[in-house]
């Protein structure tokens, strides 16, 4: 078992971390707010911000940007032993990403980025999925750590791949679940109703997760948070965020996303009007708002 330090024990860390010491490790979490550190304390998971970085095994961040990532590397990077694993699952720029991984190594450090996917639930559940970015050294030894928080670890390439596949498979969340909220903003123009077209796209080709496990109606999917008046989740403003993180990816790399930036800007004015805490696939009502 590992000696483990968690930063940022948030919606996704809290439970995250609390899986690692369910699972035996030994777990020391630091996260700035009071709120947080309150519920991990209840929680049973020791808090301590030096102890969570000094003469451990491994440390993992889960911090909501880049910028906070590298401020956090800066501490961790100056008190960690050499040697220590750093395992990032924050959702940051690909750049930012190359940047922590960079600094990593200069400090002697071995360095993973590992952004999720599953939500709060896979995090509690401990299903998430994990995509790493670094060397094949680095992932064997990540490997074991992330498959106790998930059922899905893909290495996913080099520095920074990670965090690649991360805002290429949420560009294709948000793009699909704004024209899964289209159709059914249609067929309700058309008199369709809502288990008509779930029954047939379901299992046509115009599947999808958003369809599927996040259908954005009441009715055809209980679990979806539809059914929950579209409490999260996962927030619009995250949506956005990832979204966001897409289109500066795309114009670094030169790759022409108009789709992604259409999908970006729906989602921005979503946020804009007040909708950030909503969960995204509460998307269908910006669109209904735009539907005469």
């Amino acid at each position: 078992m590992a000696k483990i330090g968690f930063i940022g024990l948030g919606n996704m860390g809290l439970p995250m971390a609390l899986n690692l010491m369910k699972a035996g490790h030994e777990v020391t979490g630091h996260d700035i707010f009071p709120a947080a550190i309150e519920a991990a304390t209840n929680a049973g998971l020791r808090v301590d911000a030096q102890a969570a970085v000094q003469d451990v095994d491994i440390i993992i961040t889960m911090l909501p940007n880049g910028k906070l990532v590298l401020d956090a590397y800066k501490v961790i990077l100056a008190k960690a032993n050499p040697g220590t694993l750093l395992i990032d699952c924050s959702t940051i720029d690909v750049a930012d990403a190359r940047t922590a991984h960079d600094q990593a190594a200069t400090a002697g450090m071995l360095s993973a980025d590992a952004p999720v996917s599953g939500g709060v639930g896979g995090a509690a559940a401990g299903t998430l999925t994990f995509m790493v970015g670094g060397t094949d050294a680095v992932f064997a030894q990540a490997q074991p750590v992330l498959a106790t928080m998930g059922k899905k670890i893909v290495h996913c390439g080099s520095a920074g791949a990670g965090q690649a596949a991360k805002i290429c498979n949420n560009m294709i969340l948000g793009i699909s679940m704004i024209a899964v909220g289209e159709a059914f903003v249609l067929a309700e123009k058309l008199g369709l109703s809502h288990q008509a077209l779930y029954d047939v796209a379901s299992t046509s080709s115009g599947q999808c997760w958003s369809l599927t496990t996040y259908c954005p109606v009441p009715g055809p999917v209980p679990t979806s948070p539809a059914n929950n008046d579209y409490k999260p989740g996962f927030a619009a403003a995250l949506m956005l965020k990832d979204l966001m993180l897409s289109q500066a990816a795309a114009s670094n790399a030169g790759a022409s996303t108009a789709l992604g930036e259409h999908a970006t800007e729906i989602f921005r004015k979503f946020v804009d009007t007040g909708h950030g805490g909503t969960d995204f696939s509460g998307i269908i009502n910006e669109i209904r708002g735009k539907t005469a």
